[in-house]
């Protein structure tokens, strides 16, 4: 595998979308944050799996950047009618992906297989990795105690103030055995601009999941989720408020030091190229329509690949 990617999140699909089309399928993997998955009524849920599948498939809702842009929603109409719990939206054709996964994980499937089978049956030709078949789950902590992420993300809607992160099981889980695979030969491993916290975080705390990127001997570049201060997408920037950190490109880079090669910044953020503890690359990293996905994507590799040579 030419390049492997984590990711996680709308915004970290983005890039993963803009890579996806300027690489051939068999050129890139995608390693993606399960800590937020959940059971919901039974169900096994995987929303950045999801998200990022449904991205690839060209079946992604491009207003909400979640579910399926065909969707229809009588399941939540009757579930409401019914009284039941409506907070965590799950469309008529989006609970087909989720029956079959569920179904298949009862069977005895792996998450990684069950990973496969959907997307080769939605056509993704591209790798989609899930991080572990081991659960791992995102614990949001908070000054009134932990929450559970989706409880906090969707339910809440971010409002509590977090104090910390948890991630339940990772001490015990291992890496999906894909990756392994993916890293032989692997010329570059680019970090999307995900939350740092909630969404690339739990990847890297899997056991023996960071080693395996360093051990691949391929440079690591990641891209800002902050730009001028703000997040590209989501509560990145609240959360850092709230745990007594700038919210700033300069702090992302600090968070993922010893680790990352090189680190891309925003044209916001300029003033910053030349002063942090890595090399780094100035980018329009605001991705708007297709083209700015594209754009990026053919900058991030190219950088990877200038550091992979030695000519930064």
């Amino acid at each position: 595998m030419a390049y492997v990617a984590l990711t996680g999140g709308i915004g970290g699909a983005k890039l993963a979308l803009g890579l996806a089309r300027v690489l051939a399928a068999e050129k890139i993997a995608f390693v993606v944050n399960t800590g937020d998955d959940f059971e919901h009524f039974g169900l096994h849920i995987s929303p950045d799996m999801d998200t990022l599948t449904y991205t690839l498939a060209g079946l992604s809702n491009p207003e909400a950047g979640w579910g399926r842009h065909d969707e229809s929603w009588q399941f939540m109409a009757a579930l409401d009618e019914l009284g039941s719990e409506t907070w965590f939206r799950l469309g008529d054709r989006d609970l087909a992906l989720h029956v079959t996964r569920t179904q298949m994980l009862s069977q005895g499937a792996t998450l990684t297989q069950a990973t496969r089978r959907i997307t080769d049956s939605l056509g993704v030709r591209q790798r989609i990795i899930p991080m572990s078949d081991d659960p791992v789950r995102t614990q949001v902590h908070t000054a009134s105690g932990p929450v559970a992420f989706q409880h906090y993300f969707v339910r809440d809607r971010c409002e509590p103030a977090v104090t910390g992160f948890e991630f339940a099981g990772a001490e015990t889980a291992t890496p999906s055995p894909d990756l392994a695979t993916c890293l032989e030969g692997c010329e570059g491993v680019i970090i999307c601009p995900s939350n740092p916290f909630v969404s690339v975080d739990p990847i890297l705390a899997v056991p023996g999941l960071r080693a395996a990127l360093q051990a691949s001997g391929a440079p690591l570049v990641a891209v800002s989720p902050i730009v001028g201060g703000a997040a590209i997408k989501g509560p990145t920037a609240k959360m850092m408020g709230e745990l007594g950190v700038p919210a700033s490109a300069a702090q992302v880079a600090a968070h993922y030091a010893g680790l990352i090669d090189g680190f891309i910044l925003d044209e916001r953020d300029a003033a910053l190229d030349g002063t942090l503890a890595m090399p780094t690359r100035v980018a329009q990293s605001l991705m708007v329509t297709l083209a700015d996905r594209e754009r990026l994507a053919a900058e991030t590799l190219e950088f990877v690949n200038a550091l992979r040579k030695g000519a930064v």
